[in-house]
């Protein structure tokens, strides 16, 4: 690519950006060894289908003492989840836990509770932030983040997914299911700080995992507070 080339392929990438608003990002904390939680992942699939939504689950491994190992848990989520428990003001973390745009938590099977936050602010136009944008182009990640005058210092992190699964459950409280997975997250890595400047982020493909079919870019103040920046998209 020549360099004029390249030079209108990164403003238009900016424009891109500026020119879709922010997703609305909903992360269940979830387990395969929790009974309580194949609904709020059921209900994680069909929001994972709605226009505007980023839906995210996040497996915990703290269930995996009590009969069943959760192929998909990371102490990641764990790490992810507890900085939330704090931020929110809970004395504890559980399963299934929905939270939205990292600013309010739910039980993750009220879909009613769920259902009214995202019509009532979320996905109702308040859905302003950074303008931030992400393609896949010669087995890179590129994230771009533009530009904001007095924002907050900030992680971007880089969350890689997979779409959908299906899993045997043997042992524990869910023993003969078969459960049916979604947006599955399969690793998260902060990849720097944001301080405000339009700048670029790059992670090389290979280095995720081999399962993940999706990326997608959140960004959030220093201490997870609400989540300011997102986007999505396909790895294959």
């Amino acid at each position: 690519m020549t360099r004029s080339l390249l030079v209108i392929g990164v403003l238009w990438s900016w424009a891109a950006a500026a020119a879709q608003p922010r997703p609305t990002v909903v992360e269940l904390f979830t387990s395969e060894g929790c009974s309580s939680c194949p609904p709020a992942e059921a209900y994680v699939g069909e929001l994972a289908q709605r226009p505007g939504v980023l839906a995210l689950a996040f497996h915990v491994d703290y269930w995996d003492d009590l009969g069943w190992r959760d192929r998909f848990g990371l102490p990641e989520s764990v790490q992810r989840q507890r900085v939330y428990a704090k931020a929110l003001g809970l004395s504890s973390v559980y399963t299934p836990q929905v939270v939205l745009d990292g600013r309010s938590n739910f039980v993750g099977s009220d879909r009613r509770s769920i259902g009214n936050a995202l019509q009532g602010g979320a996905l109702s136009g308040d859905r302003s932030g950074v303008a931030t944008s992400m393609a896949v182009h010669d087995g890179e990640v590129l994230i771009d983040v533009s530009a904001q005058a007095g924002a907050a210092p900030s992680d971007v992190v880089l969350v890689a997914y997979q779409r959908a699964a299906v899993s045997a459950i043997g042992r524990g409280e869910n023993s003969g299911r078969t459960l049916k997975e979604f947006n599955i997250v399969r690793s998260i890595q902060t990849l720097g700080r944001w301080e405000g400047r339009m700048q670029r982020y790059h992670s090389a493909v290979n280095s995720l995992p081999s399962d993940s079919t999706d990326v997608a870019v959140l960004v959030q103040p220093l201490g997870q507070g609400g989540i300011i920046g997102a986007a999505t998209c396909a790895l294959r």
